[in-house]
């Protein structure tokens, strides 16, 4: 904005000579005057006069005539559009205190008129980045960066004062040179004051959860500790006093509930009972008059791992495919493997001596009695009732699976008779029971249309999809079974079960009806999967994370966060989430393959997102699968920067403010201030009002420039006086 032209006139001198021989030759005649007038020299006049005439002439003086056009005054209104505005009426306040700024600023423009005109600059503070909190000061430096400082009048801030730069020198906003020095510090413009208009209530009070250390691994069945600390600001704080009530939820389930003292660390231990991701929340009870709740939890990941995983693994004979198990479990480093090879059971008469035959006891009651519970899986190959477990052990692993533990049957053709571990305690918890038949033709296992869905089977290579058959190869022995319940994964001859799986109380047990997957191993016919379809249904059994077929998962992702759904249940799919801020929404999923839905969610509202199962979607089977899953997204920071401390305080920017002699009024008790346009020195602010400098700055439209006389007439005039002077003193 610009006013009316203005004209200005200045006398300007243009030496023809250089300044210092002008200096020079004015002392020397003036030294020649004063000595006239002290002889009385009837001349000395004539002489003064020579003498001015001459220095005129030097000297060369102008008339420089400038228009003027008077630049706007710039006011500058940073307005906090930052999410700790939404507490409470902060929102209203600063809309209320903005519009009021803006007509105060409307009415000095019209008071003013060309001649001292001033306008408003409106600049937003929206936190663009909640991880590194509300950057005021910055947006003010971004947003008079085309602004020479010499025309800013005054900033004008309305925040809550949750700035993260707050004590940022204002000298840092402006180029070097642009601002005066106020007691070391700079101000953000020669004489330009920084006004802050508070927003919230003076008797605010919060309180916060802080996560001092957390470990970010752990061991299966081990422990890990982690320190909190909660903090009070505002009108609560009590100095360390007072006690807190925090609870600790692992994987969405109570964990651990008790009380923390105030500004003082607590330690809390959490047991991690599986592989994979642990998720622990801790939330702080909210107070009856509490600020906000966004700062009152934080949530983070502590992914276990097992130590070594022991299997067990009994062979009921020796046989072709023995190795096959063997190779693949000594194969992984994770696993420690104890194999145990039935070679002559007590039935079997033999001549030779027991010293003879050398043979090793096997340790029954130590491993199916003693130290079962210390086994991570236990594999029966072609096991049959030899006599050699009695039945005591035999309901001992019943008993383990149902207590959590994990057994594979691998069957064999006794499994199809009377010597079957079917007709043994073991068989209360096997999925299949047999049909007393054993299938002797070539078939290739086809994976089932569940199965197609299922982790363990998902994906192998060379299965069918849809019309197209498997590419593997063959197999020439099955056992019929049929299917009591679980999942039949793969399936057989006559598409008859091959693959069963089944959750038995809090354990998971397997079946493999039929003892010829090492023909895979062998490379017959092409081979097939093998160690891939053995190592996922070993880690299924396991209860390894990445395998279940029924999980809900979240992870951050850029903007936001991913959520994964795998299920056995066809049809749509969509989670609910309830935000930070307490919003709910609706999250659709998109089929992304077989049993598995996905979606990337977009977000600028950082923390700790709740997702579930949303009413309407797909996600039944049956037993414990029915029950709605649910995982929490953590993104960003639990709690943003501004979120550390939302009581509305100055302190931030108390630095700033007094560096550049401004003002700091609450909104809530002191209202909206009026404004006022003062000489710079003069004072910035006093009761009910705030000061705008007077920058008085303008923009030159024209120059025109004219000498006051010809140096050639000023050199006549001096030689002139010079001659009468020598004349009147020479008479």
């Amino acid at each position: 904005m610009e006013g009316a032209l203005t004209t200005v006139s200045d006398l300007v001198l243009r030496p023809i000579a250089p300044i210092e021989l002008v200096a020079l030759l004015a002392l020397l005649g003036a030294a020649a005057v004063l000595l006239a007038l002290a002889r009385g020299l009837k001349g000395a006049w004539l002489r003064l006069l020579s003498l001015t005439a001459l220095l005129l002439a030097l000297a060369n003086p102008a008339l420089v005539r400038e228009d003027r056009a008077p630049l706007a005054d710039v006011v500058a209104l940073v307005v906090d559009e930052s999410a700790s505005q939404d507490l409470e009426d902060r929102r209203a306040q600063t809309k209320q205190a903005a519009e009021a700024i803006e007509r105060a600023v409307e009415a000095l423009a019209r008071e003013g008129g060309p001649r001292r005109p001033i306008e408003l600059r409106k600049i937003a503070a929206a936190s663009s980045d909640e991880a590194l909190g509300t950057r005021l000061m910055t947006a003010l430096g971004d947003g008079l960066a085309d602004l020479p400082p010499g025309r800013l009048a005054a900033a004008v801030l309305i925040t809550d004062g949750a700035a993260t730069d707050g004590d940022l020198r204002p000298s840092a906003i402006f180029p070097a040179g642009s601002g005066v020095e106020k007691d070391g510090e700079a101000a953000i413009a020669p004489e330009a004051p920084i006004h802050v208009l508070l927003t919230g209530r003076p008797d605010e009070i919060d309180r916060r959860l802080v996560v001092e250390s957390a470990p970010a691994f752990g061991l299966v069945g081990e422990t890990a500790k982690l320190r909190f600390r909660v903090e009070e600001h505002g009108a609560a704080e009590r100095g360390g006093s007072g006690l807190a009530r925090v609870r600790a939820l692992v994987d969405g389930k109570p964990a651990a509930e008790g009380f923390a003292r105030i500004g003082r660390s607590t330690e809390l231990t959490i047991k991690l009972a599986h592989a994979g991701a642990t998720v622990v929340e801790l939330r702080l009870d909210v107070l009856p008059n509490e600020l906000t709740d966004r700062n009152n939890a934080a949530a983070f990941t502590i992914n276990a791992v097992r130590d070594r995983l022991r299997v067990l693994l009994v062979s009921g004979e020796p046989h072709a495919g023995e190795r096959t198990w063997r190779n693949l479990l000594k194969s992984d480093p994770a696993v420690e493997m104890a194999h145990f090879t039935i070679l002559r059971p007590p039935a079997k008469s033999t001549n030779a001596s027991q010293s003879e035959l050398a043979l090793i006891p096997f340790p029954t009651r130590e491993l199916f009695a003693e130290k079962l519970g210390s086994f991570d899986l236990i594999i029966l190959d072609r096991y049959r009732r030899w006599g050699i477990l009695y039945e005591s052990y035999i309901r001992n692993i019943a008993n383990y699976v149902r207590k959590g533990g994990a057994v594979l049957v691998s069957t064999g053709p006794a499994f199809a008779g009377y010597e079957s571990m079917y007709r043994s305690p073991l068989g209360e918890v096997l999925p299949a029971r047999p049909t007393e038949r054993v299938i002797e033709r070539a078939f290739r296992p086809q994976v089932s249309e569940l199965g197609a869905r299922h982790p363990v089977t998902r994906g192998l290579e060379g299965a069918n999809t849809g019309a197209k058959s498997p590419s593997w190869g063959r197999w020439f022995r099955q056992i019929e079974v049929a299917a009591l319940g679980g999942d039949v994964l793969m399936e057989g001859v006559d598409r008859k079960p091959l693959l069963v799986l089944d959750r038995v109380g809090q354990g998971r047990v397997g079946m493999l009806a039929s003892d010829q997957v090492w023909l895979w191993a062998r490379g017959y016919d092409g081979g097939g999967p093998q160690a891939e379809l053995l190592r996922r249904l070993a880690h299924w059994l396991m209860k390894e994370p990445e395998l279940e077929e029924e999980a809900l998962t979240a992870a951050p992702s850029p903007g936001g966060f991913t959520v994964e759904r795998r299920s056995l249940a066809p049809g749509d799919k969509s989670v609910s989430s309830i935000g930070p801020d307490g919003a709910k929404s609706e999250i659709a999923l998109q089929p992304v393959g077989e049993g598995l839905w996905r979606a990337v969610v977009q977000t600028d509202v950082l923390g700790v997102h709740r997702l579930q199962d949303a009413p309407g979607s797909a996600i039944a089977l049956e037993g414990e699968k029915r029950r709605p899953l649910s995982t929490i997204a953590a993104v960003g920071p639990p709690s943003p920067a501004e979120f550390a401390n939302p009581v509305s305080t100055p302190e931030p920017l108390r630095p700033a403010v007094e560096a550049s002699d401004g003002a700091i009024f609450r909104l809530k008790t002191d209202g909206a201030p009026a404004l006022r346009r003062v000489r710079a020195g003069r004072a910035t602010s006093g009761s009910g009002w705030i000061g705008l400098t007077r920058r008085e700055a303008y923009d030159v439209r024209g120059v025109s420039l004219a000498g006051l006389a010809p140096s050639w007439l000023l050199f006549l005039l001096a030689a002139f006086f010079g001659l009468a002077a020598w004349r009147v003193e020479g008479r």
